[in-house]
């Protein structure tokens, strides 16, 4: 068994990690999103400075561990939801009302299946580690990384149908399940 000490740490490597991870992403997803004109990318690329606000606030939180920050730090973290669903329902309505079609996104394609693999490998370390230490916001932020991994599938979907079969509405129906994810994990964490 590990101590309080180093469950703690691993906490913080973990959030280090997925926070380097996601910096880098909100770059090739910006840059993918831009030449493609996918909505799902730019969704995505969203989702990931989500992911960043709340990897920021587990860091924040595991520092200086109290009930009141723990309750403070998971309400931020659905406020940041709640933000990115605003985001996706108007990105995706333009996108339907003017008929975008994207183009193929190969940089897409590569960056969200390298990032469904990390975010689950990430998300179980999170979960087990927010378990040992009985902390509820590592808990939360590593339902978020799960989150992350089934976004970036359901982009890679949406992705690869557009890019295999030209149904170009299967990128902005991939923000449409970014969006359900995005408001049942904001509704969990401010209600807590």
């Amino acid at each position: 068994m590990h101590s309080r000490e180093q469950l703690t740490r691993r906490g913080l490597r973990l959030e280090y990690t997925t926070l380097v991870w996601n910096v880098v992403g909100v770059g090739v997803l910006t840059l993918a999103a831009l030449r493609a004109h996918s909505i799902a990318l730019a969704g995505f690329g969203f989702d990931s400075l989500v992911e960043i606000g709340a990897s920021t606030v587990v860091v924040w939180e595991l520092k200086s561990i109290d009930d009141e920050r723990r309750h403070r730090a998971t309400r931020l973290i659905g406020g940041a939801f709640v933000v990115l669903v605003a985001y996706l329902v108007v990105l995706t309505s333009v996108a339907f009302l003017r008929d975008v079609h994207p183009l193929h996104a190969p940089l897409g394609i590569a960056w969200t299946a390298m990032t469904a693999l990390a975010m689950f490998t990430l998300a179980y370390a999170k979960s087990r580690t927010g378990e040992e230490l009985d902390n509820p916001v590592l808990r939360t932020e590593g339902r978020v990384t799960f989150i992350d991994g089934l976004l970036s599938t359901a982009v890679l979907v949406g992705l690869g149908a557009n890019a295999l079969l030209g149904w170009w509405w299967a990128d902005p129906m991939a923000g449409l399940v970014i969006i359900y994810y995005a408001l049942r994990e904001a509704r969990e964490a401010l209600t807590r």
